[in-house]
């Protein structure tokens, strides 16, 4: 913290000539606030403690829908509240697998969203071992009848989370495609990073006119034991259990505040987290995290006086089952005037990049923000900001501005849709350092009147 706090100090030149800020939006003075703010922390241990898991379509989603609202309207928002949308939902039942033989043991599994069922009975198959995705792909039509496939892969922590979108289409598309090669079930290793005995929950999808197979995810110790049982060299027969159901349609939603700013005129930020979480942990980190260092970022522009813009918060439900809440936003208020969109989704960990996609004549715009931000630490990238889950159908529809405040996810997914994803793996100091990085970004672009209206898009 002592560090932080020189090179504020340090810093603080910079922004002197920054007339178009008030005195009370400067970012060296939001920033020394947020690094003590408590805000963040707050609604986090609220949530989780609170509320706890809050899978989508469920009763405790719809708690957390009114414990946000009670929450907003608490900390002084605006036109705070939820809108609702129906969605299909599934829900979890039993889960084990054991090895039958040629060496008898169980194994942790869980089932993956969307995954058919078993029985009660269970099935037991021999087991057909993939080493990669690739290779699930090219095993031939109707190989796999009868048979239970099992894919791995070698996933490795990054800083960037750029291994998730080369090793998540395991779970992605991996049992769909082990279902149309004619597979009665499916088991990968879990899309994430750890060794602990915990799987990896999460979405996988089945095209129109394909059967779900029931499909699970081992820990990741458990499926490098599988693979070293196949390196021995004998059939491995697998009995699974998985109970999933799919309960229909549901009620799920968005909740939704503001910060009014002073000229209507000007296109609105809209910042977004998502509400719901898997059933497994506590969703801490994925995402209550995000809605409470956006939240607690907001929180800091409204002390410091109403500035230019209106913030818009979007809590998003049903993010992780299909993003069904962005979309719903996205058609609801895709006749709202948006200037710019970003999202926090990636954890609490420290932010350490910050990317633009802003038109040309907003250069100097981005520049200042860049310069804001290095005293926290956090330096320039060069990729184009894409926006988060949430925001993806909103910035679609109105072809808005984005900046992407990019977290360190070197440990997420080793929490990431587990049982571990808790409140205790937050760390409240570098939560404090997203709580300055975004009051910095905020203070910064709601105070600008820059045009923010990217090209029409060709």
């Amino acid at each position: 913290m002592r560090k932080i706090t020189t090179l504020l100090a340090g810093a603080s030149a910079l922004f002197l000539s920054t007339t178009a800020l008030a005195d009370n939006h400067d970012p060296v003075a939001l920033q020394a606030k947020a690094l003590q703010d408590d805000v963040a922390w707050d609604i986090v241990e609220g949530l989780t403690t609170e509320i706890g898991p809050r899978q989508a379509g469920t009763e405790a989603e719809a708690r957390a829908r009114i414990w946000a609202v009670a929450k907003l309207k608490a900390l002084g928002f605006s036109n705070v509240r939820s809108e609702s949308y129906m969605m299909p939902t599934w829900i979890r039942g039993k889960e084990t697998a054991a090895v039958v033989s040629p060496f008898p043991q169980a194994l942790a599994i869980t089932a993956l969203g969307n995954s058919g069922s078993t029985g009660d009975k269970g099935l037991t198959a021999e087991v057909v071992y993939f080493p990669t995705l690739a290779d699930l792909i090219a095993a031939p039509d109707g190989s796999l009848k009868g048979k239970i496939a099992f894919v791995s892969h070698k996933m490795k922590p990054t800083q960037d989370g750029s291994s998730y979108g080369a090793f998540g289409p395991a779970r992605f598309v991996g049992p769909n495609i082990a279902a149309k090669k004619g597979a009665a079930a499916i088991v990968i290793r879990s899309a994430g990073t750890d060794h602990h005995r915990n799987p990896h929950t999460g979405n996988t999808n089945f095209e129109a006119g394909v059967t779900p197979i029931p499909a699970g995810a081992l820990s990741i110790p458990d499926a490098e034991n599988l693979e070293r049982m196949f390196a021995r060299g004998k059939a491995v027969k697998l009995k699974l259990v998985l109970t999933p159901q799919n309960i229909g349609q549901q009620e799920s939603g968005n909740v939704i505040a503001e910060l009014p700013g002073s000229d209507p005129s000007l296109g609105m930020i809209v910042i977004a987290c998502h509400l719901d979480s898997w059933d497994l942990g506590t969703g801490a980190i994925d995402d209550a995290s995000g809605c409470a260092i956006t939240t607690a970022a907001a929180k800091q522009i409204m002390a410091a006086g109403q500035a230019k813009r209106t913030i818009r918060l979007l809590w998003a439900g049903a993010e992780e089952v299909g993003l069904w809440g962005g979309k719903a936003y996205g058609e609801a208020h895709k006749g709202d005037n948006h200037a710019l969109a970003m999202e926090s989704d990636f954890g609490a960990d420290r932010i350490w990049r910050v990317e633009f996609n802003l038109p040309e004549g907003a250069s100097a715009l981005a520049d200042k923000v860049a310069t804001a931000l290095q005293p926290l630490g956090i330096g320039r990238g060069q990729q184009k900001a894409s926006g988060g889950a949430d925001v993806q159908s909103i910035i679609a529809n109105n072809n808005l501005a984005v900046i992407d405040l990019q977290q360190d996810g070197t440990r997420y997914f080793d929490l990431h849709h587990t049982p571990d994803d808790t409140l205790d793996k937050i760390d409240p100091e570098q939560l404090r350092q997203n709580v300055a990085a975004w009051s910095t970004v905020l203070s910064i672009i709601a105070n600008s009147d820059a045009d923010l209206t990217l090209p029409a898009k060709q």
